[in-house]
């Protein structure tokens, strides 16, 4: 839980370091470079997601080379997906600004914090993959410090870029780009230290003929593609909703920012337990013990509940001060607190789709995660459409909705992957 409490921090200190500047304008361009940013970046997130449970299984069988391989893997494909998005970034950054409904001066705003993004993006991807092996191998207070490290610098760069440069916008997402670099250093260091070998140590002594088995690989994309097909389908969910505020105004788009950072924090949190079910059900799965799975599920499912309920609650209470603390602007302020029920809502609501997730990640079951964020999304987007003469109180009704949406999709699977417990995986998933 403190790891994942650590990462929304990212978006939290560049929400309040370009907030606290007073310019709404400002504000709402990171809003939207950072709602493209995560769209792109996390379209690999399977770099993460599909490494935990793989890592999970693999530990659960005893596999210890397969272990090893698997971080080799998914570091050579992070770095070469982020050196292509660097590349192509220009394009992309054009191509999405076009998209969406952001006023110019909005745009120009956001151009600065993606460009100065795109520069972290081989870093951020390769930390993907080192964090989703450590979470495996439920490595967790190594996740953390990886986390803190890479927070401590973001906060010192985007106040040095910021307050102290007056770079703007384009010094928040700098700012983040040269702290994930600064995290993959770390995280490399970390490796090395659970692994008892520096990584060109583990690639000196990891087989060849394992690192390219046929079978092997088929899996490791047939996993990670349904899962990035399921990403995407979030991220547009997500980006759709960015797009309702830009409609709206940039006002509307920066409180609805502010807003999020709350959304965000409680997923993080709630992702904690998520992460939890995936190394514990996954490692349970790799030995085909259904007790041990059945139990990861409870647990993992009781302590959720109960922290959505309590983060509910804090926000409802706290949201007020938190919302000054992170705008100076009295119009974004007044327009986030009006809408603040509805964020302190998804807590609760949100709890079974993030515990899901983690056990269907847990168990590679990415046809189940597919087919349940694709459905989600298109039934998303037709409630947001229906509601569109309610502005912004309809497009978070719709927001919120989503996530039982995805809960749905996800437990028409779940009566099958408790059978599948103990015997051999079906073909394709």
């Amino acid at each position: 839980m403190l790891g994942q409490a650590s990462i929304p921090l990212v978006g939290i200190v560049d929400t309040a370091v370009i907030g606290r500047t007073g310019d709404a304008v400002a504000l709402a361009g990171v809003a939207l470079g950072a709602t493209i940013i995560t769209l792109v970046f996390w379209t690999f997130g399977f770099l993460r997601m599909g490494m935990t449970g793989l890592t999970a299984q693999a530990q659960g069988s005893g596999d210890r080379a397969e272990v090893e391989a698997l971080l080799l893997r998914a570091l050579a494909i992070g770095i070469a997906l982020g050196f292509f998005v660097l590349a192509i970034s220009w394009p992309l950054r054009e191509a999405a600004l076009a998209i969406l409904s952001g006023t110019p001066p909005v745009d120009a705003e956001a151009g600065g914090y993606m460009q100065g993004r795109f520069i972290g993006a081989p870093a951020a991807l390769a930390v993907y993959a080192i964090t989703g092996w450590m979470l495996g191998l439920g490595r967790t207070r190594q996740a953390l410090a990886l986390q803190i490290v890479m927070n401590m610098a973001n906060i010192g760069l985007d106040i040095w870029f910021v307050w102290g440069l007056g770079f703007g916008a384009y010094g928040v997402g700098l700012g983040t780009a040269c702290a994930e670099g600064i995290a993959l250093v770390t995280g490399l260091f970390i490796v090395g230290r659970i692994a008892g070998a520096n990584v060109l140590a583990i690639i000196a002594r990891t087989p060849r003929a394992l690192l390219t088995d046929r079978a092997r690989l088929a899996k490791l994309f047939a996993v990670n593609r349904d899962i990035m097909i399921r990403t995407i389908a979030l991220l547009i969910l997500f980006t759709w909703f960015a797009n309702a505020g830009a409609r709206l105004g940039a006002q509307t788009l920066a409180a609805n920012h502010v807003l999020l950072q709350f959304v965000s924090f409680a997923a993080f949190i709630l992702d904690a337990f998520a992460f939890t079910a995936e190394q514990r059900v996954g490692s349970a799965f790799g030995q085909g013990d259904k007790a041990r799975f059945m139990r990861a599920i409870r647990l993992t499912g009781e302590f959720s509940l109960a922290s959505g309920a309590a983060l509910a609650l804090a926000f409802l209470l706290l949201g007020g001060p938190l919302i000054g603390f992170l705008t100076t602007d009295a119009a974004v302020r007044e327009t986030a607190r009006a809408y603040l029920p509805y964020a302190a809502l998804v807590p609760l609501v949100g709890m079974p789709s993030w515990l899901l997730d983690g056990v269907f990640i847990g168990t590679t079951r990415g046809v189940a995660l597919r087919n349940a964020g694709v459905l989600a999304t298109v039934l998303y987007i037709a409630l947001d459409l229906a509601l569109r003469p309610f502005d912004n109180t309809g497009a978070w009704i719709a927001m919120t909705a989503s996530y039982l949406l995805r809960a749905g999709g996800l437990a028409l699977y779940f009566p099958q992957l408790i059978k599948d417990v103990g015997e051999p995986a079906p073909s394709g998933v």
